[in-house]
């Protein structure tokens, strides 16, 4: 069931209950059903946390939005140290292929959040595109930015 991401390998809090599998989302500090998508989520934070120098304390799971007045769920959204949103990332399952559907969601969350990044993941492929509002553009990076550099 767990796949191999392109991602470096972490030790994660894996535990069965009632014949399910469960892992220990260190941001919302319990444990969440072990999915495909979960399984993204978690290594990608761990990624961002232990790699690229993202601070545990300023990044979120499953964050609450409104969106044209319905509920909504932003996979992970990561502030700056003022606690203003800079970035929004979007978790598929692995053999979910990152498309333009995938791209239309995360730009629908940043219509209530504004940041300037929007990460996608599948665990296999990764996408970090910067937003210039001032011009209305945005880019494509080569990589995903370390934390100080957002």
């Amino acid at each position: 069931m767990l796949v191999e991401l392109n991602l470096p390998q972490h030790d994660f809090k894996i535990k069965k209950e009632a014949g399910r599998l469960y892992i220990f989302d260190q941001l919302r500090n319990k444990y969440v059903a072990l999915t495909p998508e979960e399984w993204v989520r978690q290594n990608f934070v761990s990624y961002l946390i232990i790699h690229k120098g993202y601070p545990r304390g300023l990044m979120g799971n499953e964050v609450p939005l409104i969106q044209n007045g319905i509920k909504r769920r932003c996979d992970t959204l990561i502030a700056d140290n003022s606690g203003k949103p800079i970035a929004i990332v979007e978790y598929k399952a692995p053999s979910i292929e990152i498309g333009q559907n995938t791209f239309n969601q995360i730009v629908r969350y940043n219509s209530v959040f504004r940041v300037k990044y929007l990460l996608v993941s599948n665990g296999i492929n990764h996408y970090c595109c910067r937003i210039d509002y001032e011009n209305n553009s945005y880019s494509f990076l080569d990589d995903i930015p370390e934390y100080i550099n957002l």
